[in-house]
């Protein structure tokens, strides 16, 4: 059940914590200025689409914890469990290095939980 005495705060939390206005906030999440400010007034609850949207932008967020306030702003689940929130992949490597390479692999990356990567791409001249 959605705890809603305490949802406009966990909303303004999350404002907050990425440094988002309500209006930017609204369009990130695809809803109505409108409907930010009434359920951060308390006028209205949040819908059962408003909590799908703030978790499609931010999967990180703990679904939990956004509906009763339970537990902790960020999903603490590994990201190797089944059902686990999965950060979004970026389409660009954020670096890139050269590694020597004897098995004939052509490139490396690795995931990082925040979302960001490193792409090794492999030396094949010998």
């Amino acid at each position: 059940m959605i705890n809603t005495t305490g949802f406009n705060s966990r909303l303004e939390i999350i404002l907050k914590h990425y440094e988002l206005s309500a209006s930017v906030f609204a369009e990130k999440i695809s809803v109505q200025r409108s409907s930010i400010s009434h359920i951060l007034s308390g006028r209205n609850k949040p819908s059962l689409d408003f909590i799908d949207k703030v978790l499609q932008v931010f999967p990180e967020i703990d679904l939990v914890w956004l509906l009763s306030g339970k537990g902790n702003l960020h999903n603490t689940t590994p990201l190797d469990q089944p059902g686990a929130a999965k950060p979004p992949v970026e389409t660009q490597p954020s670096t890139s290095s050269v590694i020597n390479d004897s098995e004939g692999i052509d490139r490396i990356v690795i995931f990082y939980q925040d979302g960001s990567f490193k792409n090794y791409k492999m030396n094949t001249k010998k």
